[in-house]
């Protein structure tokens, strides 16, 4: 069975689905992944938890600015190519190394950034705000840009209200649920308000 096949079986719940991807090489995994449209994405992210999820997902074991690279798929009305993206995430540098952190460092990765921008944000756990807690156990927010040093190489940070990336990222979260070891699924909420736009990740081993 193909993975958009098994998250449209209303008998397979979140534990199927996980044990399905952890089964796979990193590369077949996101094979199954980019076959994933918009039905099944937001079906994947009603059946995902909120808690089974944090910041360790995003950076595993590595150290301050250390990058660690996402691959994603979105279900924005764009041509296929421009629907897959990159989420880069680092531990601050004042992170201790095996800590967990408080908060992340990221910016998105794709065609589009040299266009758009880079659309930096600080991801945190929504552990402490109910609300929150609901929509996923880990907010991408772009309302905050990193503050401190982040990972080499990575582009200049600018705030999302500059440029055309204000159109995309500014005033905007992703709230993400945890669905196996690499893999999570992400919603697009402006103003708060969800916008019924999804992402998959799938971490680079």
């Amino acid at each position: 069975m193909r993975l958009a096949e098994l998250i449209m079986d209303p008998d397979a719940d979140i534990g199927t689905i996980a044990a399905f991807l952890d089964n796979l090489a990193g590369p077949q995994r996101w094979a199954q992944l980019q076959g994933l449209g918009r039905a099944q994405q937001r079906t994947l992210y009603r059946k995902a938890t909120s808690d089974a999820i944090d910041l360790t997902h995003f950076v595993a074991d590595a150290d301050p600015l250390v990058e660690v690279i996402h691959d994603g798929l979105n279900t924005l009305p764009v041509a296929p190519p421009l629907r897959r993206f990159q989420k880069r995430f680092c531990r601050p540098a004042a992170a201790a190394p095996g800590a967990d952190a408080a908060r992340l460092f990221g910016y998105n990765e794709g065609p589009t950034r040299r266009l758009l921008g880079p659309g930096y944000f600080v991801a945190t756990s929504t552990a402490e705000d109910p609300a929150w807690r609901g929509h996923g156990g880990v907010v991408v927010d772009y309302f905050q840009v990193p503050d401190t040093a982040v990972a080499e190489g990575w582009p200049r940070i600018v705030p999302n209200g500059r440029g055309l990336q204000r159109f995309v990222y500014y005033q905007t979260r992703d709230f993400v649920r945890g669905v196996s070891a690499h893999v999570a699924i992400g919603a697009a909420f402006k103003r708060d308000r969800p916008l019924d736009h999804y992402f998959v990740l799938c971490r680079r081993d």
